[in-house]
């Protein structure tokens, strides 16, 4: 038996759709059979065993839990689109190139106009008429290529030692000096703009926003919930944090069009502003799984039977420096807890509010519905038709015990009767007073 129950649970959703768009027909729709509310355990399995822990699934996701992207980008046919942007390229290289291409800028403009000056001393004869002194060279003290090299390091780094100089016997000296001012201006003003932003950039802000491990489903407000809990761990908030979710999953279309990997977003209260937070202490993030949700149909079992990832996106301005910084975390199925809710980590000492970190990850069990909020949500308006139905029976089996006439006994069965009572006996009205008369 438990060999049977893993191999059926082991069949991806992708290989089973893939397997009926080859063989020509649709995939077999999920069952509609309905299910009555009933209450599980949320880490036993349908096939779980005393003592015996499910097996995990592992798969590949598409962002890690610290929010790095797991796509690599190969077959690029058009690098030169690199060049055109070459500072934002530049700012993306790793500190070890970035490095390498900080000190290679400096050293070949060096090396290049080290050795255009000691080509230039040659061809004028300057280093054949070493120690004359009658000789007007072009640039003094440079009788080789280490003489030049140094010159070239001295002009473009204004140091200016003395011992070497561009004479006025040559206008191509003054022109390249010139030439070597600018250049070098110009890689100063790029590498440390390069620096500055990379340094300053907001990526490390994100390691103090923090996510919890695991996403809990249980009911608030008598709707079914997919919560998580985020938190910022500075004194210094976020300005104008919002937050975003996304469910990467794969499905097959009616035409049996396999799409991998399809996006489509999780409404965390963009209607009415509840995706905008106020980040001074950890708040707990709820998406009501309603039937617009992608999770209408999914119930406790069928959740450990679905392949899928929640993509978690907070972004914000840094108060500190303005920049926008924005934090990635993602959820698998086997990341969230059904029946679960999140313990409170907040209390009030000394007349301010504190936040407890250590109380960030706990969760406690509590009594949830295994069935789906579409089941749910069915079988609530089954109740409230059964109990209209009651009603409007009782109705009708009071009426014929009324007795003639007006009395005690037909005001108090007209208060029990309701609405429908009160609208026959006004109808009554003018029938009795024309018996009357």
């Amino acid at each position: 038996m438990a060999g049977t129950c893993t191999a059926g649970q082991g069949q991806p959703h992708q290989t089973l759709a893939r397997g009926d768009a080859e063989r020509g027909r649709s995939p077999m729709p999920p069952s509609t059979s309905k299910i009555m509310p009933r209450f599980v355990s949320p880490m036993a399995g349908p096939c779980a065993q005393p003592g015996a822990e499910p097996p995990k699934r592992q798969r590949q996701r598409y962002v890690t839990k610290v929010g790095k992207c797991q796509v690599n980008l190969g077959n690029i046919q058009e690098k030169k689109r690199f060049l055109s942007d070459i500072f934002t390229t530049i700012v993306d290289l790793k500190y070890r190139w970035f490095l390498f291409v900080f000190m290679m800028c400096y050293i070949v403009t060096w090396v290049v106009f080290g050795t255009v000056y000691f080509f230039d001393a040659w061809v004028r004869g300057d280093i054949g008429h070493r120690g004359d002194p009658e000789w007007r060279a072009c640039i003094e003290n440079v009788d080789d290529f280490i003489s030049a090299l140094l010159f070239s390091v001295e002009s473009q780094r204004t140091i200016g030692y003395g011992s070497r100089m561009v004479t006025a016997n040559c206008a191509e000296g003054v022109i390249l000096l010139m030439a070597q001012s600018i250049v070098g201006s110009m890689i100063d003003a790029l590498m440390v703009g390069c620096m500055f932003v990379k340094i300053s950039r907001p990526k490390k802000r994100a390691q103090t926003l923090i996510f919890s491990k695991n996403c809990v489903v249980s009911r608030r407000d008598e709707k079914l919930c997919l919560m998580f809990r985020v938190g910022d761990l500075r004194d210094s908030h976020m300005v104008d944090a919002k937050i975003r979710a996304k469910l990467i999953k794969s499905r097959q279309t009616a035409e049996g069009e396999f799409i991998p990997l399809e996006q489509s977003e999780l409404n965390l209260g963009y209607d009415t502003g509840e995706d905008r937070l106020f980040l001074v202490e950890p708040q707990i993030i709820c998406h009501v799984i309603n039937r617009h949700s992608p999770f209408w149909d999914m119930s406790a079992e069928s959740l450990r039977r679905e392949q899928f990832e929640i993509i978690i996106i907070l972004e914000g301005i840094v108060e500190a420096t303005g920049m926008t910084c924005q934090a990635r975390t993602s959820y698998t199925e086997d990341e969230i807890l059904w029946g679960y809710r999140f313990e409170p980590c907040m209390s009030l000492e000394k007349g301010a509010f504190r936040v407890d970190y250590s109380r960030f990850e706990m969760t406690f069990e509590v009594q949830t519905p295994a069935a789906s909020a579409k089941e749910l949500h069915e079988l609530k308006e089954l109740e409230q038709q059964e109990h209209s139905m009651l009603s409007l029976y009782w109705d009708h089996l009071l009426q014929p015990c009324a007795p003639p006439g007006t009395g005690p006994g037909k005001d108090a069965l007209t208060g029990l009767s309701g609405p429908a009572s009160v609208a026959e006996g006004s109808r009554d009205e003018p029938l009795e007073r024309g018996v009357t008369a």
